[in-house]
């Protein structure tokens, strides 16, 4: 046993001298000053103390940053930081200020550092931008990474399309995406209310950055946020995710009740499956279209977008049995401009709104999670083999029931759809993308069956 230990402990020796020897790897602080530094946007003080960076919040400032000189595309990152308790802070990494955008303001992409109750630590946020794109409730097991008031490490690994973070070394967030690809890195003091009092403490140090030689970390089964159009990532197909649409063609699509696929109301241009503007009623220019193959318990992404006024929807467990005059039967997550649309304000206590399971249970919609018309949105449904439903809008969860339950039963009995025997109870389906006569746009159609 002795022997063992004192095996594990050279072994331990070695590495860290090992890397210490790898050159690759550089200090971007020195310990010192803030030489390669500067500060940008607000007025919080950095000051250099032992060897730390020591970022103080104070009264009436909006966001501090501060950046390096340099700019980075493809690096890996690693450091430590500890907060004071109440505060907030990020580190920006492929980020950019410019006069010409917000009068300078830092935009880009953002390793979160948020110990309040939510618990995103380790998050992307897109500072000044399109706000979270990997919020930790697509990974609930991240949650626990961050220690509070204690020191904490980070890594993140910017690499191509590919970015991952992680805190004391548990995987918290991965996305795709090649919006900017490169930037300078900063770190944040946040601004506080005009309640709290200033003083809270951020501390950096031992910040390392390596951009030779790039080997990104094993691939895990944490959930990719991919904004990329129809692709996947190699860890997307580890996950067992594939593509319902392949961005191209009409191959696995067929109109409802139909054998091909419509010949007109549809049009797929750059990589964008659309559904044309018509002067007709719902389902009555190309119709709804549904997938070739049934599906049971499965995890369906997509993104649509929406034009002024427009009204659409994605159906599940769609089978087709019922012989409906225009739109086809099914489950409905509502595609809805809630704004200009009539719909919007029908039905009980908006449940056909956007994201709403239309005509039974309307979305909790977090304000943060609403988009402009004409901005790609991302939806998700979740269906788990006990039954149980999610509704996802934009990284939020908007939307949560159990079909067949009570509750379920009672909310179809006084729905549009009591005339339909069982609706929505069906052990597999079409999944369905519906033709309301407006111009609503769809890509990135993915699923993966659950078990």
């Amino acid at each position: 046993m002795k022997n063992t230990i004192i095996l594990l402990l050279c072994i331990v020796s070695f590495s860290v001298v090992a890397q210490k020897k790898d050159k690759t790897w550089r200090p971007l602080f020195n310990g010192k000053d803030l030489k390669g530094w500067k500060q940008i946007n607000g007025k919080a003080p950095y000051t250099v103390e032992n060897g730390m960076i020591v970022g103080t919040t104070i009264a009436d400032s909006p966001n501090s940053f501060l950046a390096t000189e340099e700019t980075y595309g493809d690096f890996i990152l690693e450091l430590e930081f500890k907060m004071d308790d109440g505060t907030n802070s990020g580190i920006q990494f492929r980020s950019e200020s410019k006069p010409d955008y917000l009068n300078g303001r830092v935009f880009g992409y953002q390793l979160d550092i948020d110990p309040s109750p939510r618990k995103w630590c380790g998050g992307i946020y897109d500072e000044s931008r399109r706000q979270w794109l990997y919020p930790l409730e697509y990974n609930l097991p991240g949650k626990a990474a961050y220690r509070n008031e204690q020191w904490n490490t980070v890594r993140i690994e910017a690499i191509g399309s590919s970015m991952r973070t992680w805190i004391n070394g548990i995987p918290c967030a991965n996305l795709s995406d090649d919006m900017t690809p490169k930037g300078f890195i900063a770190l944040q003091v946040h601004s506080i209310g005009k309640d709290d009092k200033p003083g809270k403490h951020v501390w950096f140090k031992n910040i390392n950055i390596k951009t030779e030689n790039l080997q990104p970390s094993p691939p895990d089964n944490i959930f990719v946020m991919n904004l990329l159009p129809n692709v996947l990532t190699d860890q997307e197909k580890r996950n067992g995710i594939t593509l319902l649409w392949d961005g191209k063609s009409t191959e696995g699509w067929r109109g409802a009740y139909k054998e091909k696929f419509p010949e007109k109301g549809w049009e797929i241009k750059d990589g964008v499956l659309s559904v044309l503007k018509s002067a007709g009623a719902e389902s009555e220019n190309g119709g709804d279209i549904v997938t070739t193959n049934e599906y049971g318990a499965f995890d369906l992404q997509f993104e649509f977008k929406l034009s002024e006024g427009a009204n659409s929807g994605v159906k599940y467990f769609v089978t087709e049995a019922e012989a409906n005059k225009g739109s086809a039967i099914g489950l409905e997550f509502q595609i809805l401009d809630d704004e200009k649309h009539p719909d919007a304000k029908q039905g009980v206590v908006g449940n056909r709104t956007l994201s709403s399971l239309y005509d039974l249970i309307p979305a909790d919609k977090n304000p943060r999670g609403i988009k402009k018309i004409g901005e790609w949105n991302q939806g998700r449904v979740i269906v788990y083999p006990d039954n149980r439903v999610e509704h996802w809008l934009n990284g939020y969860k908007v939307i949560e029931y159990k079909r067949g339950s009570n509750i379920y039963k009672a909310l179809v009995a006084r729905s549009k759809y009591a005339q339909w025997e069982n609706f929505g109870m069906a052990e597999k389906g079409h999944i369905l993308l519906q033709d309301h006569g407006d111009n609503v746009s769809f890509r990135s159609i993915k699923i993966k069956v659950l078990n």
